[in-house]
């Protein structure tokens, strides 16, 4: 069952699911299936349709993240594009921008993507449940790219 941030003391999360306007309702209609396939959901918002910036939302799913409060975390705003940019601010995200399936096991496989962002004024329903599937589904090649990574945290 989503809970929200009030009752997140001391609970870990499979997901930290966050939006903007934009995103609403595909992050609602994400979280469904997470929670249909059993996995503990944490909902920051947003939890109406007021309009709202990326930043704050993106920050918050972040952190959770990078804290270890939640073990992944999926943005949803129009594009996608910001979200990505504000969650890439936190020390220790990797999020990355899937707009398929390819780009959603990619961000897995090559990019040990730890948050997904998706824009809900790009894809349809049916295709964004494909891409949170197969990120979950695929596994990091880390034999072949942990040193990527490892750059990464250094820069």
């Amino acid at each position: 069952m989503p809970k929200d941030l009030k009752s997140e003391e001391g609970e870990k999360y499979n997901f930290a699911v966050g939006s903007d306007h934009a995103g609403f309702s595909l992050k609602e209609r994400i979280k469904e299936y997470l929670c249909g396939e059993g996995r503990a959901v944490l909902d920051v918002g947003i939890h109406t349709l007021r309009s709202v910036g990326t930043g704050p939302v993106a920050e918050k799913v972040g952190r959770l993240v990078a804290k270890g409060k939640c073990e992944k975390g999926i943005l949803v705003c129009g594009t996608g594009i910001g979200m990505a940019m504000g969650a890439n601010k936190v020390f220790g995200i990797r999020a990355a921008l899937c707009y398929n399936q390819f780009t959603a096991s990619y961000a897995k496989r090559h990019n040990d993507a730890n948050v997904i962002c998706l824009g809900a004024r790009v894809l349809g329903e049916e295709l964004a449940i494909k891409c949170v599937r197969t990120w979950l589904r695929e596994e990091f090649l880390r034999d072949k790219y942990a040193q990527r990574l490892a750059y990464l945290d250094v820069i």
